[in-house]
C-alpha cells in the first residue's frame, strides 16, 4: 500500500485568517517502508512572515522572496500525492492549509477520508503521555539530534519513522511482499515418521553385562523384601 507522510510550515496558524503555506515536505511509503522518493518545496507566500512563525521554522521573507508560488508547483505536488492516504501529525492543521492553497488555485480539495492523523493514533495508543513529534521520537528511539528548527521535509522523515512504530514497528519492513500468493505447505504424519532403530544388545554385550552384575556386592535387586 502506498502512503504519503507529509508536513507543512506556514506564516501562522489560520489560512482563513490570511496565513499561507510556505513549505511542504512529503515522504513516500510503500507497505510502511520508505522508498526514497520525496517531494519538497518552499513557496513565496506573498505576505510578511509572522515573527512567531519564523522563530519556529527560521524561514524569512528574504529567503522566501525568490521561491515559486504555490500555484506554480501545484501540479507537481498533485502528481506526487496521487490518491494515496496522507499521514500528518495534527493532520487537521496541515490539511487545512493544503486544501486552502488547492482551493485558491481552483484545484480539487483532498478528501478528508484520506487523512491519517498520527496525533490521534498516539493519543489512543499512549493515553496520558506526551504526543509531540519530539516526544514520540524519544519514545521510539528515532534520532532527532539534527532537528534544530522545524522543517517540513525533515519533520516528515522523522514522522515516517514514528508512524511505522505507531502502527506495528520496524518488523513490518522485514516482510517480503509479493504479488504471488504464498504456497500452502502440507505434510502428512507418515512423511515425518522415521522407521524404528534396532537397540537390542548382541550376545557379547549381554555377556559383558552379566559379568559386571556378578561383581556387585549385595545388589539391591537381590535384597529380601
Amino acid at each position: 500500500m502506498r502512503e504519503i507522510v507529509f508536513d507543512t510550515e506556514t506564516t501562522g496558524l489560520s489560512f482563513s485568517g490570511g496565513d499561507r503555506l510556505v513549505e511542504i515536505g512529503c515522504v513516500e511509503l510503500v507497505n510502511r517502508v520508505e522508498t526514497g522518493r520525496t517531494f519538497h518545496c518552499y513557496f513565496n507566500p506573498e505576505r510578511a512572515m509572522a515573527a512567531e512563525a519564523q522563530a519556529v521554522h527560521g524561514l524569512s521573507d528574504t529567503f522566501l522572496s525568490d521561491k515559486p508560488l504555490f500555484a506554480e508547483k501545484v501540479e507537481e505536488l498533485i502528481d506526487f500525492l496521487e490518491d494515496a492516504p496522507l499521514v500528518a501529525h495534527n493532520a487537521g492543521f496541515d490539511f487545512g492549509f493544503l486544501n486552502g492553497e488547492l482551493g485558491q488555485c481552483g484545484r480539487p480539495l483532498v478528501a478528508m477520508e484520506r487523512m491519517v492523523d498520527t496525533l490521534q493514533i498516539a493519543r489512543q495508543r499512549h493515553p496520558g503521555a506526551k504526543h509531540t513529534l519530539d516526544a514520540l521520537c524519544t519514545r521510539f528511539g528515532v534520532d532527532r539530534s539534527h532537528r534544530v528548527l522545524h522543517g517540513a521535509l525533515l519533520d516528515a522523515q522523522l514522522l515516517a519513522q514514528v508512524y511505522v512504530e505507531l502502527t506495528g514497528g520496524r518488523q513490518i519492513g522485514l516482510t517480503l511482499v509479493s504479488d504471488e500468493p504464498e504456497p500452502i505447505v502440507t505434510q502428512t504424519v507418515a512423511s515425518v515418521v522415521r522407521p524404528p532403530r534396532p537397540f537390542a544388545a548382541n550376545a557379547a554385550e549381554l555377556a559383558a553385562h552379566a559379568a559386571f552384575l556378578k561383581e556387585i556386592a549385595d545388589p539391591l535387586w537381590l535384597a529380601e523384601a
